[in-house]
């Protein structure tokens, strides 16, 4: 597999160049190395996929259900024998380390085996009726045609969250790849299923950027669905885009995860799964724990332990087996990180770990002092940036953890279980764990955030149920009497 055959648009199975005169160089975040250069898609590159996705969706509908499962378990297949190579991508194109990357593809083969077992679960249901000599027929159908836009931070987990379950419920994709990780976001993965046996057209990947295509890939007439998965502001945006076209939207937005830490619990162990939970991949996962909750009594000591051990973290060259941070995705985000760092500052937070802003590559930085009405504690920080914050009683530490538009993920350290529960539930997320970390994603268990964090949720039977469509036919076996 080489990188440069991956810099293509992929389109009613061709590999071809996008048809506008304008080029994106996919760039090396550590080194600005240009890994390859697309030729963009247009308008009507995006037309062309569309149109290719429902033919070919016409297609998949008489494959059989046990042939569907086999080519999409092939998929796993594929990126086993290409690991290493996945691996080098993830490194290269978004500055992944490789535990970051052996995190992603293990989701990523986790995610396509339950999303193979969809085929055989389009069940319907025979319900009784009110009328005599009728039953109620409910078939489990397609929706048809799912658009998919993907974010840069967990690029290949995140496009396959949707397209392989939408794939399993026996739709159409187009995949749309953010512009920072059109590879591992999106070539790679038409690569993947064309190697496995996808009917041609089935799955599209479109690289482009919004200055060329505008609003064309939501409000094309053709998808019923569309996943985002990026920025709250964007998302909104998206979400009123797609029900203004009547199509429905599945938002997965951002976070500002509290990680809550009351007075019995393991301090060494919450210093682990706290450091575990904010600096991964640079901080920039949307469940990270943005804002460490620490009860008074256990405060000072906390906070040494964990300045201990943020400082003995390694920021440097990805590749790099020993480095534990590397660049974040671009400028952009650097530069963003900066002004809220000096805005914090500015609002009277104190650095208790002052991590230097080199290029794109960012330090940990950890704020004490820190205010819940900061811009720090109330905006998401996509980096490796993370704010403490004292509490006194559970019910002051819930408000702090509820004082916040997002509701995505979050945890709790306690040695004692039920009352880590009973607290979780007061905290208004869509999830949260009790002696774990703030980062997890597991196949089949619900997920999705609440408020400014998203709508609906993924994962398992939820994914099925966002994917299909329930169809309603009666039948009738006698004759209805009908008053005139």
């Amino acid at each position: 597999m080489q990188l440069t055959d991956l810099g293509k648009q992929f389109i009613n199975g061709v590999w071809r160049d996008g048809k506008s005169e304008k080029t994106l160089p996919d760039i090396n975040p550590y080194n600005d190395e240009v890994i390859t250069t697309f030729h963009i898609a247009n308008v009507a590159d995006i037309d062309d996929a569309y149109q290719a996705a429902h033919q070919a969706k016409l297609e998949w509908d008489q494959v059989n259900a046990y042939k569907k499962r086999d080519i999409i378990e092939k998929a796993v297949t594929y990126i086993e024998a290409n690991e290493e190579e996945i691996t080098s991508l993830i490194i290269q194109e978004l500055g992944g380390t490789r535990m970051k990357a052996a995190f992603e593809i293990g989701l990523v083969k986790n995610m396509i085996k339950e999303a193979a077992t969809f085929p055989l679960r389009m069940e319907g249901k025979i319900l009784p009726s009110t009328e005599d000599g009728k039953e109620n027929r409910l078939y489990r159908s397609p929706a048809g045609v799912v658009g998919v836009i993907s974010p840069f931070n967990f690029p290949f987990f995140l496009s396959m969250k949707s397209v392989a379950p939408a794939l399993g419920a026996g739709n159409g994709v187009v995949l749309k790849p953010h512009e920072d990780t059109p590879i591992t976001g999106g070539t790679l993965i038409g690569k993947i299923f064309e190697e496995a046996g996808l009917p041609k057209g089935l799955l599209n990947v479109v690289v482009t950027d919004i200055k060329e295509i505008g609003d064309a890939f939501v409000e094309h007439p053709i998808p019923r669905i569309i996943s985002f998965t990026g920025s709250t502001k964007v998302g909104s945006y998206i979400g009123q885009l797609a029900v203004k076209n009547y199509k429905k939207p599945l938002l997965e937005l951002g976070g500002n995860s509290a990680f809550i830490i009351l007075e019995d619990a393991d301090l060494d162990y919450a210093v682990q799964a706290a450091t575990f939970s904010r600096f991964t991949h640079q901080g920039q996962i949307c469940m990270c724990a943005n804002r460490i909750v620490v009860q008074n009594s256990v405060y000072d000591e906390f906070v040494a332990k964990f300045k201990e051990k943020v400082t003995s973290l390694t920021t440097g060259d990805p590749s790099d087996p020993q480095t534990v941070i590397g660049p974040v995705i671009n400028h952009r985000q650097a530069e963003t990180l900066q002004k809220l760092i000096a805005k914090g500052i500015e609002q009277g937070a104190e650095l208790l770990v002052e991590g230097k802003i080199t290029g794109r590559m960012v330090e940990p930085t950890v704020l004490v002092n820190v205010k819940t009405d900061m811009a720090v504690a109330q905006e998401e920080l996509f980096g490796p940036v993370v704010c403490i914050i004292p509490f006194e009683t559970e019910e002051e530490g819930i408000a702090i953890a509820n004082d916040t538009p997002f509701g995505l993920s979050g945890a709790i350290h306690t040695s004692n279980v039920e009352r880590g529960v009973e607290m979780a539930k007061k905290v208004h997320t869509g999830m949260i764990h009790v002696n774990d970390i703030t980062i997890n994603d597991e196949p089949i268990v619900a997920f999705g955030g609440e408020k400014q964090s998203g709508m609906g949720r993924l994962n398992g039977q939820w994914s099925l149920d966002e994917f299909t469509t329930m169809k309603w036919i009666s039948v009738n076996y006698g004759q209805r009497n009908f008053p005139y």
